[in-house]
């Protein structure tokens, strides 16, 4: 992509306002915490100390919008107590420029380090950086600045206190995504009615997997709603799969392809009742027509060998997920007047259920272990982390020199900008460089506009100052320029409650945000941390993945009575979180002003496909996988070990650009398919399987075809 192009998209990025959900009631919440503190402070003490605690009241309500599981008091409190750190430290080194420059420097390096710790992390951190930046300029001494802290400190415990006071829909998150997890299963049971190999994305069940993770405090207040359909939505995928698939499942075309697509249209309206039941707390509610589907499923004989097993499989489940969400369910009775009765237990794998209760979430002094190991992991020259945090360190110095040389009040604009705009990479910043700016620009000028035409006084400011940031948590997640915006004019009543002018106000803040701007911009481009070249590394990551994930499910062919479902599960999670890898490393790569190195666009694709099919395949595997008292399987055995001995090789072949051998595992499953007589599931989604990795090795040749495709002729 050229460099016009990337800027193209991210300024059409950055000013893009999505229509989307919308929260008042949670607006309001925070909002309401803002004014309070604003109007208990402005009563009992001075303006200045009013804007300060504004600043830290604000910050804390506006973590606890952030995507995390954590509970949103701690959120708050742990921002208060980051604000009033920095706000403190900042007084102390603001009298000496050279002081508050180290200060600044380090502090910044610390807030890009902490995106290593997540996302959550990384914005509280840089608000930290924001507040500094502030509320040092306000004039005052180690007392006073004590009091600041002080007050920080207590604006958040207004927030929380509200939280805790007032709660909005209480583990609201958590509902929702389980309820997109089984969601997004039921489209994928639609989708598969007309493509038998409709890809499926692992995002909501990674999300729904991630909500579950609680501490035992948080898990005898769950609700009964939540505690087993997330793992009824993780066996449900491979068994929807199984069903549509044409190879393992019912033929192409004919009657028993006709059943299986009524069978999939009722899976999907059971799911999506299912996960209305849990996003509301109401019961389920099922039409009578699903009900005769699934009963004739169950009893008819229509299907035959693995269909069949799949089928009563999915009819177990989809009674299972019924049957967790723990309220009454409202069924239509059989025409005979009998009550519908449950699909037996034991179909298929049911009898070995994996116990899918709450995963442990490590408490707050737990996470510190944690945190660091991940910051020492990314602290290196090569890391997008490591990177992002000396960028954003050395660009606030910068900002902080031309702020405080420039003619101009407010010079900690510039580097303020320069923090809450960048990001760990290139796509990011520039979008959010562009929306700032704009947003600042609107901010500034109705802000500025009604200060001109009212002079309100510091009440009414600080009202006006309310409805501002009001405005912001409500409309923050419809796009960043509208946030901007709406932090612009809550800046300038803010400072109206100060007594700042509004003319300069205004000019200071649209020149010194365009600088802040420019310099985080400039920044990428001069010491950029791209994602393309890396690409190779991460489907090769994902490769690897895939491959444990294979051989996880070909050793329980061969060796059942050995089956450790756990070694599935975490092989499972382990290749979803590497394609989770690889479609963000893809999407930040395609933003990027970069000539492609290593991989091209049309290798880049093919390789997806191919390694989506190789997962794919393992999972139809996982759907049918034997009983303890089953066979061994020695052709599994013998293919398990090939692939074992030909995956280092082929990882470390996609990374240094050479040509893939899969003869080892080619040979392997010849084998196997002379040996057996009824090819049964395993054997024909080994062929699925070797077709992918051939399918692979041709994409990334560098000659035509492939190594592999010759041998195979």
């Amino acid at each position: 992509m050229t460099w016009s192009k990337a800027l193209k998209d991210t300024v059409r990025t950055g000013l893009t306002v999505e229509r989307t959900k919308l929260q008042p009631l949670v607006a309001v919440r925070g909002a309401a915490g803002v004014a309070i503190v604003i109007g208990v402070v402005l009563w009992l003490a001075t303006p200045t100390l009013a804007v300060s605690s504004a600043f830290g009241a604000f910050a804390s309500a506006l973590v606890t919008f952030q995507r995390s599981w954590r509970p949103r008091p701690v959120l708050a409190l742990a921002v208060a107590a980051g604000l009033a750190i920095s706000t403190f430290l900042g007084y102390m080194a603001a009298a000496d420029h050279l002081a508050f420059a180290v200060l600044l420097a380090v502090w910044t390096l610390l807030a890009g380090m902490a995106w290593a710790v997540g996302p959550v992390s990384g914005m509280v951190a840089t608000q930290t950086v924001a507040v500094m930046l502030i509320t040092v300029t306000l004039p005052t001494s180690v007392v006073g600045a004590l009091l600041h802290a002080g007050i920080i400190v207590c604006a958040g415990v207004v927030q929380a206190a509200l939280i805790v006071l007032f709660p909005i829909r209480p583990w609201g998150l958590q509902r929702d995504a389980l309820a997109d997890a089984l969601a997004a299963e039921a489209d994928y049971a639609r989708r598969l009615r007309h493509d038998p190999v409709a890809r499926f994305d692992a995002q909501p069940l990674m999300d729904a997997r991630s909500a579950a993770e609680l501490t035992p405090r948080q898990a005898r207040n769950r609700p009964r709603q939540l505690g087993g359909p997330r793992g009824v939505a993780e066996r449900l995928r491979p068994v929807l799969a199984s069903l549509a698939d044409p190879v393992v499942g019912a033929p192409a075309e004919g009657p028993e392809r006709d059943h299986v697509r009524d069978l999939l249209a009722a899976a999907a309206t059971v799911l999506d009742a299912v996960a209305r039941s849990i996003r509301w707390g109401r019961p389920v509610r099922l039409p009578p027509e699903v009900m005769a589907v699934l009963e004739g499923a169950e009893s008819g004989s229509m299907l035959t060998g693995p269909a069949r097993r799949s089928a009563l499989r999915l009819i177990a489940l989809l009674a299972d997920a019924v049957e967790a969400t723990d309220e009454p369910v409202k069924e239509a009775p059989p025409a005979n007047g009998e009550r519908p009765r449950k699909p037996p237990e034991g179909t298929g794998n049911s009898k070995e259920k994996e116990p899918y209760r709450h995963l442990l979430r490590p408490t707050v002094p737990r996470l510190v272990p944690v945190g660091l190991r991940a910051l020492r992991r990314e602290a290196r020259w090569s890391s997008a982390i490591g990177r992002h945090a000396v960028r954003v360190a050395a660009v606030s110095l910068a900002g902080y020199a031309l702020g405080s040389a420039l003619p101009l009040g407010h010079g900690y604009w510039a580097p303020m900008t320069s923090v809450m705009v960048m990001r760990p990479d290139f796509g990011q910043t520039y979008s959010r460089g562009v929306a700032r700016f704009v947003g600042t620009l609107v901010g500034v000028f109705v802000g500025g506009l009604v200060m001109a035409l009212a002079h309100p006084g510091p009440w009414v400011c600080a009202a006006l100052a309310v409805v501002c940031i009001g405005l912001m948590y409500l409309l923050m997640r419809t796009g960043y320029s509208v946030a901007s915006a709406c932090i612009a004019a809550y800046v300038v009543f803010l400072l109206g409650i100060a007594g700042e002018g509004w003319s300069q106000t205004v000019e200071e803040r649209v020149i010194l945000t365009l600088l802040g701007g420019l310099l985080a911009m400039a920044a990428y481009a001069l010491f950029p941390a791209w994602e393309t070249p890396k690409l190779r590394d991460r489907l090769a990551d994902w490769l690897a993945a895939n491959g444990r994930y294979s051989l996880a499910v070909l050793d329980t062919f061969a060796h059942p009575a050995e089956r450790k479902p756990r070694r599935v599960r975490e092989a499972l999670l382990d290749a979803r979180a590497a394609r989770q890898a690889w479609d963000d490393a893809v999407a930040r790569a395609q933003r990027e002003p970069v000539r492609h190195r290593g991989i091209s666009r049309s290798a880049e694709r093919g390789a997806e496909a191919a390694l989506a099919t190789m997962g794919r395949t393992t999972m139809l595997m996982e759907a049918h996988l034997p009983d303890r008292d089953a066979t061994p399987s020695r052709e599994a055995e013998d293919f398990a070990a090939a692939l074992r001995a030909a995956l280092p090789e082929a990882v470390a072949a996609v990374r240094e650009r050479r040509d893939l051998d899969w003869s080892g595992p080619l040979q392997a499953y010849a084998a196997w398919q002379a040996r057996v007589d009824d090819e049964g599931v395993a054997v024909r989604a080994a062929e699925l399987l070797v077709d992918a990795l051939d399918e692979l090795a041709g994409v990334l040749s560098r000659g035509p075809g492939g190594r592999n495709r010759a041998a195979r002729r």
